[in-house]
């Protein structure tokens, strides 16, 4: 049998041999000169995708058919050169158009092995293929691949030609070349690869279905192993860091997460005004939008609110399993469980996965992506409900139910359950308007509402501060005494005409009180009071001043304390008139656009506080203000965030009737940040859900980040406000008065 193998390619070579001068003539003669132009190489211009960035030059997103990142040679480090020479053409640079060696051992290993098994493309084959051919198995074309590949090689030098080819192989999940490779399959950049995968996406040109590691780990590891041990053989790569590479496979991301800045809302709302400005050829042309968000402000905004969603979602109990599937009653293999799961993604760190044996004591499931997984004791906590005997059956934890993991800080894996709540975060530059970060919904993937841009919600006590703003413009000062008592409004706009009831949170009534006291407890009746006194029809004008639309805040009593709408990223505007001593900046999230050349064809000019944007309440009302909202945290509803440690933070909590929605706005001189939480119909949040509960420590969490390495701000009182003396009794300034407060000094 062997012999007769090796005597039918003889007979065959033989043949050729007698043939193959006239054969060369021919192929020469019919298919060289119909070659197509090599232009599309030497001038070579694929469809660069629309690439988001931060300011801090972090990806966040890309838009296109093809995602490609197009490197200069230069800059695509050593190893993954030779890692791609391991794997595909180790005497890339030794041979010519063909490598007549390659050839002759895929001959005999062909001989012997009975099968054709092993490849003789050279890279420049590869490229003249990807460029000009299809991938067809015919003579004709095998013929023209090998004269392209020496018409290629005839006007481009090696360099050049492994440059194409590392910016245009295709490797699967719509990613051409290995830079965009680098963040499909690991989130980040080919220079912040390990050796190990750089293996691993260098295994993948060969067949990037087959070794695809986000749907094939199996075949791609033992594909990795190979390019690894080729690496070694070659002496790429020595003896110790060949066995740290096997040792370290390094982990692929989540396909649905392969980015290290999450900022999808932000993505998304730059590819809807670049395609809305440039039209859908955006998508092709290169643009890089680089936005205003930081990545250590988007990350920290990212993870409070996920944080804050599952506190919550926490504190109301185990809700039951998410699902259920159909497992037989006999032995069950991993593929089996992974195909039951496959259905269900992975959301912000909560993996699905499929119970198969559960108890009172232990559950123990399929993880998706992870494996099997057996959960005991404190893992099984908040589930606890779901495992008794006797547990309802909506609650039942039992063999088939989809259930929902997540990892702890401590790196312990419990028992969680996917929220129903949604929650928004954005901040801003209080004196430029860039906006810092946005959070718009607990996952981007499964709710693409953005709540940051798009949410109208009532305020709440948040809203009070524009009250007592345009009460100080009325003459009124943080001194000035308001009755905190019960109150019934007759007003035919309101409560449906019904009389009118209003109440503090907890129904406690101090009587006469300083305006600064009653904003820092959040005293309605003293907001009502307050606005009955400069008239809602005013203050109606007056909020128009911080940028809030005057239809969406009818001009009653109820206005006060909240009723109307707003987002959050207008009472993060508002707020910063406050923060930045008066004046009014518009929010922007794109800082400049540049073109695939690198030129920068669209600029933001922002309107500065203090350097062009209007200012729309005096410095003194700001002042004051600030001194009234920093009161909320030394001794009023905001007293938590004194937990950062620092005395030049001011802000408000906002809750609204029912408890259905909730807010914390606050600031430090140069940062805004606004932390909302509520379900997208709205209902009642649930007992003690308040402002404070809520979103207060959503916005401690990210304030913690962002301003870690902001130094304390030191402000002086502005001409016009002076520190006196107050008599307590009358709320007047007093020479002997036992309390200070501030007042104005002249009339402007």
């Amino acid at each position: 049998m062997l012999l007769k193998r090796l005597l039918m390619p003889l007979g065959v070579l033989m043949a050729l041999g007698l043939t193959g001068a006239g054969l060369v003539v021919l192929a020469m003669a019919l298919i060289y000169p119909s070659l197509p132009s090599l232009e599309a190489m030497t001038d070579y211009r694929p469809k660069v995708p629309l690439r988001v960035f931060t300011a801090d030059n972090q990806l966040i997103g890309e838009f296109g058919e093809e995602k490609r990142v197009v490197l200069k040679l230069r800059s695509v480090p050593l190893r993954m050169r030779q890692a791609i020479l391991a794997a595909e053409d180790d005497r890339f640079y030794q041979h010519g158009a063909v490598d007549y060696q390659g050839v002759l051992r895929a001959l005999f290993a062909d001989i012997f092995s009975g099968s054709a098994k092993e490849g003789a493309s050279t890279i420049t084959m590869q490229v003249a293929r990807n460029f000009f051919l299809s991938n067809e198995r015919t003579i004709t074309r095998k013929v023209s691949e090998i004269l392209l590949a020496y018409k290629i090689e005839s006007n481009l030098s090696k360099d050049q030609i492994l440059e194409l080819y590392i910016n245009q192989i295709y490797l699967g999940q719509r990613a051409y070349g290995f830079g965009a490779a680098a963040y499909v399959y690991y989130g980040k950049s080919l220079d912040q690869l390990s050796v190990s995968e750089m293996a691993m996406l260098a295994g993948l040109p060969k067949a990037p279905s087959r070794y695809n590691p986000m749907i094939n780990p199996k075949r791609a590891a033992l594909r990795q192993q190979y390019v690894l041990r080729r690496m070694r053989e070659l002496n790429y790569i020595n003896v110790a860091e060949y066995n740290y590479a096997m040792e370290h496979p390094g982990h692929v991301a989540d396909s649905r997460s392969v980015y290290s800045v999450k900022a999808d809302y932000v993505a998304e709302l730059v590819r809807q005004y670049m395609v809305k400005a440039y039209g859908e050829r955006v998508y092709g042309l290169g643009y890089k939008v680089i936005t205003t968000l930081y990545k250590a402000n988007q990350n920290a905004a990212f993870d409070a609110v996920r944080r804050g969603v599952l506190a919550y979602d926490h504190r109301h109990g185990y809700r039951g399993p998410e699902d259920s599937v159909e497992l037989p009653d006999h032995a069950i293999t991993d593929a089996d469980l992974e195909d039951a799961i496959s259905d269900y993604d992975i959301s912000n760190g909560l993996y699905p996965a499929v119970v198969v044996d559960a108890s009172t004591q232990e559950v123990r499931a399929y993880v998706k992506s992870l494996g099997m997984m057996v959960l005991r004791g404190d893992q099984l906590t908040f589930a606890k409900a779901g495992l008794e005997a006797n547990a309802k059956h909506s609650l039942r934890i039992q063999r088939g139910s989809v259930i929902r993991v997540e990892q702890e800080d401590n790196g312990v894996w419990t028992l969680s359950q996917y929220p129903k709540v949604e929650s928004a975060l954005v901040s801003i530059d209080s004196h430029t308007g860039a906006i810092r970060a946005l959070v718009g919904g607990f996952d981007f993937d499964n709710n693409k509402y953005n709540h940051a841009i798009q949410a109208y919600r009532q305020p709440g006590s948040s809203f009070k501060p524009f009250i007592y703003s345009a009460a100080l413009e009325k003459g009124y000062m943080p001194s000035t005494l308001m009755d905190d008592l019960p109150l019934t409004i007759n007003d035919p706009n309101i409560n449906g005409g019904q009389p009118w009831q209003p109440h503090n949170y907890e129904n406690e009534y101090l009587g006469p009180m300083p305006l600064r006291l009653a904003l820092a407890k959040s005293k309605n009746m003293v907001a009502i009071r307050l606005l009955q006194a400069i008239t809602p029809s005013y203050a109606h004008q007056y909020i128009t001043r911080f940028g809030f639309e005057p239809d969406k805040h009818p001009p009653y009593l109820s206005m006060a304390l909240g009723s109307g709408l707003a987002t959050p990223v207008q009472m993060a505007t508002a707020y910063a008139v406050f923060a930045n001593g008066g004046f009014r900046v518009k929010p922007f999230y794109i800082d400049h656009i540049v073109d695939a050349q690198g030129k920068i064809i669209s600029q933001t000019i922002p309107q500065v506080a203090g350097e062009g944007a209007e200012q729309v309440i005096d410095e003194r009302n700001a002042f004051v203000m600030r001194s009234m909202l920093k009161e909320v945290i030394r001794q009023g509803t905001g007293v938590k965030a004194q937990e950062l440690g620092r005395n030049d933070l001011a802000g408000k909590t906002g809750t609204t009737n029912d408890l259905v929605d909730a807010w914390f706005t606050g600031f430090q001189p140069s940062l805004v940040a606004v932390a909302w939480v509520g379900f997208d119909k709205p209902v009642t949040l649930g007992s003690g859900e308040t402002g404070a509960h809520a979103a207060l420590p959503i916005w401690i969490d990210y304030m913690k980040v962002a301003l870690s390495h902001t130094p304390e701000s030191q402000e002086s009182m502005p001409p016009g406000v002076a520190y006196v003396s107050i008599n307590p009794a009358t709320g007047k300034p007093d020479r002997s008065g036992s309390v200070m407060d501030y007042v104005y000094t002249d009339t402007r």
